[in-house]
């Protein structure tokens, strides 16, 4: 007796697939209300589920149904995990050993190949792998593990390999995989325990032995699978020859020749070779594929669906069959595929932002109309980030089918920063990053513990950097200024830390100690006054998922390896990757944003494919880390151009549908890019038949749209600042430093002295010049009040002992300690050399002298004040002058010109008896001493060649005119009057915003 024919059948690529599912099911099966719910539907994913179920109700008028059993098929990419769970029944199930969580895989994994490393690394004399990197190559032997299970081989295949055939460094890649033919079969013994692609594979196999050794009296569907995978094939097979079984394809090519046909086989890029392979694998000829809904749905009806299935079919021939293309198009096809084209449309973009905007553009257009349904399928996730920061704008939020990296989410990145922050030893950058959290409140209103921690912040943070650790932040803290005021919250603050801190000084710790200690310390600095850390930490889908990924990571660490704590915060991303959050409610019901692999089966009114450029969609051909591409064919793993044929057939589905939109970047990061494989091949045979339709015709208009949305209505160029303070806020009193500040950029005088803004140091900043000037001064002020006239014989040494206590307060900054240290050492022996020389002329030195100077102005008395590093008065009655400088003196032309008035002005001051500390006498010289501490260590370096008294003469003319012109309250405040003088860069430049009105407009 000959055994019926397999029940195989197609739905075209034209017709929405769940729709098309449904009714069929409902004519065949819905005749009694039972006769529904007696069947089971094998579908790929959770979401094709969900699709058909709306089918359904769509198809029923809204009545109610018993609707049938639907279950995932798991028929995903053989790189990703089969099953989401099992369609069977019986206790196949609890006969198999449980799979390993992820997670633990990744971790014995990731042990495994550090073991190795290391004994590679002692051979060879090469670096072992650090455990981050361990553990990221775990993931990609997890998935190597995950694909030879799936296609049913064997590793004990990799002893056939012969190494010598190989490169050098594939053999020691070869040598490396006796992880998973020797050591990772014992650890999985050990632990009773399997692979979950193993798992998955034998419950498939079991459950077709089940169904062809009993098989069930209720309708099975399997509907949309392409069955890449083998066990999934077979299980289709049996699925097929069931009493009541059916298996329904989608969109598979039934005009195409024998020829083309046999082409197709032999391609595996091609769209149709994944349901060549299965209909091989079940032995069925493609004419005995029946269309689903019978013969009034077959390809040759004249619908534009079936039209632009057969201009797909045909553009997308394998590369011998685009010949014959003229050959196979029967009479009136050019006007039908003109007007199956009429729904595509193709915008070619500038750049990925503007692609970003003309989606979200049309999927907002295509919502407009009530009832209507958009969505666009992308494997680029920065692309589809950026549409749904687009959609946005106008309030919607999408369904983004991937959801959003657990890494990115506040909890996620809470537990990132916090692991970074104690690795690097309370860095000021990570510290700050971690604690301005929105999570963190320290046990505090969160509001008062950012106000505290900002007063840490100012008091020790900015500069360079402190002491590291917990105790060096606190003796920061207790040497600054206004630091004791800080002491007991910081106490508390490093009580919360502490656990994590303790472990991060160990050299080697378990993970599982690790893990603890760091989410007690999250706990802790969660905390606030009115809710715990766990209430405001695992808060929410963002909060649940993080709590999931911990508690899973607790539970593994029990089985991984000790390992370095400084490490802990890379190894924790890595362990993270992957993890996405997934919001449950709360998105638009009619928009949504799709990867390729759930867009499988989806329908929308209008369907945008993005990204379509070569190595995004289809993605780059990469064999992966473990076996080469001739390795892989060895060992018998099918090439990894078959995944470009899977991406094909994607595209090829959704360009099928009633209206879409083929979206592409021209430029990618700045590079020109490539239209992808199969928009070539459209344009291709849109030219060669002269169809004479206009793909673009969309373009400009939709270009104009987006560039017209960020498009300012009115451009407000910013002018240039000239505030006119009332002459009372304007200063009367300045000191010869700040007279150069308002020569050069009277704006910044004005934003100091009277808006009283003061900048910032920045964080962790290199050791600065003007802290470094400071200590030094000071050091020398002390130095010379205690030897004014006669220097000791053991004068260096003197001079550093004063140096190392001047030197002490940044002691608890380490960076600028050991910065600038030697460099006084070295100052200090120059100095007490040139002091040696001079102190034979020289009858007294007075340092850090104040003096001041009252001018007469038409605003009233301006006085005019000074602290001279130095003058010494010499044996001939005159002064000399003397700045010191830890950086770049002004030229000597530049003082003579006025630009650098503050050495003339001290001797002006002193002229006329300003000093009170000295007698009034003439100033016989000015000079800058240079005190690098580099090479040479110091240098004295005349301020001009001009007799001082004139230079003084002229510099307190200067500041007549300067002080007069300013007490007109109509002068402004300009910003940078002669930019040429002015300092390259200011710090309040971004105050005045001199950067855009300093430029001229274009156009101009």
């Amino acid at each position: 007796m000959t055994s019926p024919a397999p029940a195989v059948f197609t739905i075209p690529a034209g017709r929405s697939f769940v729709d098309t599912l449904a009714s069929g099911l409902l004519a065949r099966y819905g005749e009694t209300p039972a006769g529904l719910a007696e069947a089971t539907v094998l579908l790929p994913t959770r979401r094709a589920g969900r699709s058909l179920q709306a089918a359904f109700l769509r198809a029923s008028g809204g009545r109610p149904l018993l609707l049938p059993r639907m279950l995932p098929l798991g028929d995903l990419d053989p790189e990703e995990l089969l099953f989401e769970e099992r369609p069977g029944t019986g206790s196949a199930e609890a006969e198999l050993p449980p799979a390993l969580s992820a997670l633990q895989r990744q971790l014995l994994l990731a042990a495994c190949i550090r073991t190795h490393s290391r004994g590679l690394a002692a051979e060879s004399g090469l670096a072992a792998l650090n455990e981050d990197q361990a553990i990221r190559l775990a993931a990609e032997l997890a998935r190597l593990l995950d694909q030879v299970e799936t296609e049913g081989l064997d590793f004990a295949a990799l002893a056939g390999l012969v190494p010598e055939d190989y490169a050098a460094h594939w053999q020691i890649t070869l040598e490396f995989l006796t992880i998973v033919t020797e050591q990772w079969p014992a650890i999985l013994a050990r632990l009773d325990a399997i692979d979950p692609a193993e798992r998955r594979r034998r419950l498939t196999e079991q459950q077709a032995a089940l169904w062809r050794a009993r098989p069930p009296q209720a309708p099975i569907i399997a509907a949309g699978s392409t069955g890449s995978i083998p066990a999934t094939a077979e299980l289709l097979a049996v699925i097929a020859g069931l009493p009541r079984g059916a298996v329904v394809l989608p969109g598979l090519d039934l005009d195409s020749d024998a020829e083309t046909w046999r082409e197709i086989q032999r391609d595996a890029g091609h769209p149709q070779f994944g349901l060549a392979q299965l209909l091989n694998r079940l032995n069925l000829p493609r004419d005995a594929i029946a269309s689903w809904q019978g013969e009034s749905d077959a390809l040759g009806d004249p619908g534009t669906g079936a039209a632009r299935a057969r201009f797909a079919n045909l553009a997308l021939r394998p590369p011998g069959g685009t010949a014959r293309w003229h050959e196979a198009l029967p009479p009136g096809e050019h006007d039908a595929f003109r007007a199956a084209l009429d729904g595509v449309a193709r915008v070619d973009c500038a750049d990925p932002g503007e692609e970003a905007l003309v989606i979200a553009l049309i999927l907002r257009r295509a919502i407009e109309d009530p009832g209507r349904t958009a969505a666009l399928v992308t494997p680029d996730r920065d692309l589809a980030r950026r549409v749904a920061v687009n959609l946005q704008r106008w309030q919607i939020a999408v369904d983004d089918s991937a959801g959003t990296a657990l890494a990115a989410t506040p909890p996620g990145l809470f537990l990132r920063l916090t692991a970074r922050m104690l690795a690097e030893n309370l860095a000021p950058v990570p510290l700050l990053a971690a604690l301005k959290h929105p999570l963190a409140a320290g046990g505090m209103d969160p509001a008062a513990f950012r106000r505290d921690l900002r007063a840490l912040e100012a008091a020790v943070l900015r500069g360079a950097r402190p002491a590291p650790g917990l105790g060096g932040l606190r003796r920061a803290l207790a040497a600054g200024k206004g630091g004791d005021a800080l002491l007991s919250w910081f106490d508390d603050l490093a009580a919360r830390l502490t656990p994590l801190a303790e472990v991060m000084q160990s050299d080697e710790a378990s993970l599982s100690e690790l893990v603890a200690a760091h989410l007690a310390v999250v706990e802790a600095l969660a905390e606030s006054d009115d809710e715990t850390g766990a209430e405001r930490l695992w808060a929410g889908e963002a909060g649940e998922a993080a709590a999931l990924f911990a508690a899973e990571l607790q539970e593994a660490a029990a089985a991984a390896p000790a390992l370095r704590p400084r490490r802990y915060p890379a190894a924790l991303e890595a362990l993270m990757a992957g993890r996405a959050v997934r919001p449950r409610y709360g998105r638009h019901p009619r928009v949504s944003i799709l990867g390729p692999l759930e867009a499988r089966l989806q329908q929308a009114d209008t369907l945008v494919l993005g990204g379509l450029n070569e190595g995004t969609w289809p993605a780059e051909v990469d064999a992966g880390p473990w076996l080469s591409r001739p390795m892989q064919t060895a060992f018998g793993l099918p090439l990894p151009e078959r995944r470009i044929g899977l991406a094909a057939h994607d595209f090829y589905q959704g360009f099928c549908a009633a209206k879409v939109y083929l979206i592409r970047a021209e430029r990618v990061e700045g590079t020109p890019s490539v239209a992808a494989r199969w928009l070539r091949r459209i344009d291709a045979l849109c030219d060669g038949l002269d169809l004479g339709v206009d793909l673009h015709r969309e373009q400009a208009q939709l270009s104009a749209w987006a560039k017209a949305l960020d498009e300012p209505a009115e451009m407000i160029r910013a002018s240039e600042p000239k505030p006119c303070p009332p002459l009372h806020a304007r200063p009367r009193q300045l000191s010869v430093t700040r007279i150069e500040t308002w020569m050069r950029d009277p704006y910044a005088l004005y934003a100091r002295e009277i808006l009283k803004l003061f900048p910032l140091d920045p964080l962790d900043a290199d050791p600065g010049a003007a802290e470094r000037g400071t200590l030094v001064h000071a050091a020398l002020e002390r130095f010379l009040k205690e030897y004014p006239r006669q220097l000791p014989e053991n004068a260096l040494d003197a001079l550093l002992e004063i140096g190392a206590r001047t030197f002490h307060p940044i002691r608890a900054k380490p960076g600028a300690f050991a910065f600038w240290w030697p460099r006084f050492v070295r100052v200090a022996a120059w100095f007490v050399a040139t002091e040696r020389e001079r102190r034979g002329g020289l009858r007294q030195s007075f340092v850090e002298t104040q003096g001041s100077l009252t001018l007469k102005a038409p605003g009233g008395d301006f006085i005019l004040t000074a602290k001279a590093d130095r003058i010494d008065l010499l044996d001939d009655g005159s002064l000399a002058i003397i700045d010191y400088k830890t950086g770049a003196p002004p030229a000597g032309k530049t003082v003579e010109a006025g630009f650098a008035p503050q050495l003339p002005l001290e001797a002006a001051i002193a002229l006329q008896g300003g000093f009170a500390a000295l007698p009034q006498a003439p100033v016989g010289a000015l000079a800058f001493w240079r005190l690098s501490g580099g090479t040479p260590p110091g240098e004295i370096l005349s301020a001009g060649k001009t007799d001082p008294q004139v230079l003084a003469e002229a510099a307190l003319a200067g500041v007549g005119e300067l002080v007069a012109a300013f007490d007109d309250p109509a002068t402004p405040y300009a910003c940078k009057p002669r930019p040429e003088l002015a300092p390259r860069f200011g710090d309040y430049d971004h105050l005045s915003r001199v950067a855009e009105w300093s430029v001229e407009p274009e156009g101009s």
